[in-house]
């Protein structure tokens, strides 16, 4: 598969504070990557530098073939670039901006009146087209700041924190946007929402303190670092004495109630409860529903990855 971004070694200090250490990864073209990690773990830096923002203390990054320190010029078409706090001259309408991001990313003049019409139907923003930024919402700020990255359709998009700051209903907008592009661009979505990456990313990747924890798919990362295993199942009987009878099987770590009577079994070292817990049922009478495993949460491997590292 034909790779957009190769990064190896790249390492960025400030004074002696290494931000980030030795991070080599690559991303296929056509993928929508996860960067995940909590904050201050070096997420900013390592996009700026894809971004061409700054330079690596050493290490090298390529974008679509382009190094990112000695073809800079060249990085930056063929990416957009979407940073926390959207770059917006509040002073412009919606369409003057679009126009001027235009003419900066090199969209010859004959293009330019079709080519913010096309970025402005791509996020939305008919309405507010005519409309000073100053006096657009934070949902619209962000679907200009989108709209501009967007402009002169670059294969690579790199989106840090795209959703920080927006109410509900503006997040499951912006998220929709991000869905609708997977199928014509790149995507390095950095974010430390876990469902929000969980939800639009095919593949994630951990940093943490400035390294690389993990790396695969979300699906992947709950099965293998989950530590332990889970069944779902759905047992009718005294709930008390359930849960009491599951909790004195062997290997079982935890049982958690979830309604009236569906449980959650928690075993460690991925034990095989089922036939355990089929005996158990069915020895002391009670209906057994159903059964099935339930993988942990991207959040739940994040923060055993964490904590791993922190101790």
């Amino acid at each position: 598969m034909e790779t957009m971004i190769t990064v190896q070694d790249l390492t960025k200090y400030y004074g002696h504070y290494p931000a980030i250490s030795r991070l080599t990864f690559e991303v296929a073209r056509g993928e929508i990557v996860g960067f995940l990690g909590p904050n201050g773990a070096g997420k900013t830096t390592t996009l700026k530098i894809l971004a061409g923002f700054m330079p690596p203390t050493s290490g090298q990054a390529f974008i679509n073939g382009h190094d990112c320190v000695t073809e800079s010029l060249a990085v930056r078409r063929s990416l957009g670039y979407l940073p926390e706090t959207a770059p917006l001259y509040t002073e412009l309408t919606v369409s003057e901006f679009l126009r001027f991001g235009a003419r900066a990313k090199g969209v010859e003049s004959r293009e330019e009146a079709a080519e913010v019409d096309r970025v402005v139907e791509a996020c939305g923003l008919e309405e507010v087209r005519n409309t000073l930024i100053s006096s657009l919402s934070k949902g619209f700020r962000q679907r200009t700041g989108l709209a501009q990255a967007l402009l002169n359709s670059p294969p690579l998009l790199i989106l840090d924190e795209p959703t920080i700051g927006l109410d509900p209903a503006q997040i499951v907008e912006i998220r929709q946007l991000i869905k609708d592009l997977s199928g014509n661009h790149t995507v390095v979505l950095s974010s430390h929402i876990l469902p929000e990456v969980s939800m639009l990313c095919q593949r994630v990747i951990i940093i943490n303190r400035g390294q690389i924890v993990a790396s695969d798919t979300p699906e992947n990362l709950s099965r293998q670092l989950g530590h332990g295993s889970r069944q779902r199942i759905e047992v009718r009987g005294p709930a008390a004495e359930v849960m009491a009878a599951l909790r004195g099987l062997a290997g079982v770590k935890d049982v958690i109630h979830q309604g009236e009577t569906t449980f959650v079994v928690e075993s460690g070292d991925d034990l095989e409860l089922r036939p355990e817990i089929a005996r158990l049922v069915v020895a002391r009478g009670w209906d057994l529903l159903a059964m099935q495993p339930q993988d942990f949460t991207l959040e739940e491997v994040f923060l055993n990855l964490v904590t791993e590292e922190e101790a």
